[in-house]
């Protein structure tokens, strides 16, 4: 088989500080505090995954796992402090709801930027446009500053224009939980829709029962680290502690 997605002993971490603005710093030194004013949180930790052509995958784990920020790592929004990630194919999907929205531009501007960010040719984004907006039901608001859409609007325009980039490769991150449930379920059945195409998919989401559906593998993160790969519903069962 092919491979899609290729992360190889990719580690990452931040820096955590103490303190909020230069003043709490100031008070602190004045007042003899000992001990640095930032500590560095370890979010991944040599990971490792690889995932074939077709496969869809969950990541899973409890807040602060480092599930989401492996996504973002498989997306390209960040980079590694050491290893490598590469991936094969169009990568597209929804890593944060709006993210690539200007607030200032119309929904109308808006799915062409966001287009152009996900690598659409103007001519393809004219051709799949109203499919677009159909698909997002905000015919009525399309011509209206997206700074004045709800979070629902935002999530219905954003997944539409990412499912119609037609990816190799689609990447989604909790987002359905902000949708209403006719729309979530609309979601579902176009992410089942594009698995059985044979696109390849990861998830991350804490409805373990969503990703028992739509998923056949399942990852597991702890404190950045992997600590198991397998079936679905084993990795289901490994994190609700049956």
């Amino acid at each position: 088989m092919t491979t899609a997605i290729e992360v190889q002993g990719i580690s990452k971490q931040f820096v955590l500080r103490h303190t909020r603005s230069l003043k709490e710093a100031f008070i602190w030194l004045i007042k003899g505090r000992k001990g640095d004013l930032s500590e560095k949180f370890h979010a991944l930790k040599d990971v490792d995954l690889m995932v074939e052509q077709g496969e869809t995958v969950a990541l899973l784990g409890f807040n602060g796992s480092g599930k989401s920020t492996l996504l973002k790592h498989i997306s390209g929004v960040m980079i590694p402090d050491t290893g490598s990630v590469r991936t094969r194919g169009k990568v597209a999907g929804l890593i944060e709801v709006g993210a690539g929205f200007h607030h200032d531009l119309s929904g109308r501007d808006n799915v062409y930027l966001n287009g152009a960010i996900l690598g659409m040719t103007e001519a393809q984004i004219d051709e799949r446009f109203e499919s677009i907006i159909e698909f997002a039901e905000i015919g009525q608001f399309i011509d209206t500053e997206v700074k004045f859409y709800s979070s629902g609007m935002y999530l219905r325009l954003a997944f539409s224009v990412a499912v119609h980039t037609n990816p190799e490769v689609f990447l989604v991150d909790e987002i359905l939980a902000v949708g209403d449930e006719p729309f979530q379920k609309k979601c579902i059945a176009k992410i089942q829709e594009l698995a059985a195409e044979g696109r390849t998919l990861v998830v991350v989401s804490h409805d373990l029962d969503l990703v028992a559906r739509i998923c056949e593998r399942g990852v597991v993160l702890d404190h950045g680290e992997v600590t198991f790969d397998g079936g679905i519903h084993e990795a289901v069962a490994k994190l609700r502690g049956a």
